[in-house]
């Protein structure tokens, strides 16, 4: 399986389904079935700082180490100013759990589904692939 690691709190905010776009710096033209896990690595200060992502955030459900749930990658989008602003006015929750900047990437997540069993694994860098 397709896996993506990501730093808490943002992997738990996909899992809670309140961050449907990940913001990277890359792009990827990879569609489809793709599982999020949660880093080992913690949160870090400056997302702990922000009251207003941080209160999306309920710190007792936080899985450092585990794959926690899967989704679907449906599109990339290169980010423009007015995908930028568009998106800051219709969805400010989304706006303020990703990284907005023109030239980054948003990957577009679809159904979004939390998994019975969290699976332990090691991260890593970039999509990977979990054989189970």
């Amino acid at each position: 399986m397709k896996v993506l690691s990501l730093t808490e709190p943002w992997a738990y905010l996909i899992k809670s389904k309140k961050k449907h776009i990940e913001t990277r710096s890359w792009k990827t033209n990879y569609r489809g079935e793709l599982y999020i896990h949660a880093s080992l690595t913690k949160i870090p200060k400056y997302a702990l700082n922000n009251k207003e992502l941080m209160k999306l955030v309920n710190l007792d459900e936080i899985l450092y180490g585990y794959i926690i749930c899967k989704c679907n990658i449906v599109d990339c989008i290169y980010m423009t100013d007015e995908f930028i602003n568009k998106l800051k006015k219709n969805n400010y929750q989304e706006y303020i759990c990703g990284d907005y900047k023109v030239g980054r990437y948003a990957w577009i997540l679809s159904d979004i589904e939390i998994l019975d069993h969290p699976i332990k694994a090691k991260g890593h860098l970039g999509i990977w692939n979990y054989d189970i």
